[in-house]
């Protein structure tokens, strides 16, 4: 599956069990957990999405956006 690069913003793979991210364009390679945690602190976008996300879960589970790492 074709995803964005967070690192160069062109077209990455995910791989089929969701388990790699890889661009061959800058050499990236990270897990999709990694991606996920990189696109939410460096992407304003997705980090409020997150925050908001986090605020209902932490009054949930008592948990914070920071403690996602």
């Amino acid at each position: 599956m074709k995803i964005k690069c967070p690192r160069c913003k062109k077209s990455a793979d995910l791989s089929p069990d969701f388990s790699l991210v890889s661009c061959a364009e800058c050499d990236l390679e990270m897990s999709y957990g990694e991606y996920v945690k990189y696109v939410a602190h460096n992407d304003v976008t997705y980090s409020d999405i997150l925050g908001d996300y986090a605020g209902s879960a932490a009054t949930q589970a008592g948990s914070t956006l920071d403690e996602w790492d």
